[in-house]
């Protein structure tokens, strides 16, 4: 990964399908000194746990024959819904703040999702992509993966 100039003022997202840290440089695109602005956290248990019902079964219109229809994987959906309510979020703080650079971190999935979501003028200012699952590192270590 080539290094990344993350200019003073400019926003660092790590997130996944559950939490994102928006991060702010206080340094400058030499030394990073990154501050928590916001952080969100999703409870988002794991399917077997939201879904009761078993999944249901269909019936062949010719013959005897039965089959079962996949589960709803709720886990993932929460996930994409996570992902539009902090894209908005974000959006709000870019206009408010007038942002000029943001820097996403995610991991492949989640960023996939953040894309979509994504309004146009906040990916006006995205600097860089990041696909790589920093949520669970403290700031600092954050800050030496980009730095590095």
């Amino acid at each position: 990964m080539a290094k990344i100039s993350i200019p003073h003022n400019a926003l660092v997202f790590v997130g996944d399908g559950r939490k994102a840290l928006v991060l702010r440089n206080e340094g400058d695109a030499d030394f990073l000194n990154l501050k928590t602005e916001r952080v969100f956290t999703d409870k988002n248990p794991s399917t077997h746990e939201q879904g009761t019902d078993r999944p249901g079964r269909t019936y062949s219109s010719v013959g005897p024959g039965r089959s079962s229809v996949s589960q709803t994987d709720w886990h993932a959906l929460e996930e994409h819904k996570f992902a539009h309510e902090v894209a908005a979020t974000l959006e709000r703080i870019v206009r408010e703040r007038g942002i000029e650079a943001l820097v996403v971190v995610a991991p492949p999935r989640a960023l996939a999702d953040l894309r979509k979501a994504f309004h146009p003028d906040v990916k006006k200012r995205i600097i860089a992509e990041i696909d790589k699952d920093l949520t669970k590192h403290p700031v600092d270590q954050i800050e030496r993966h980009l730095a590095a």
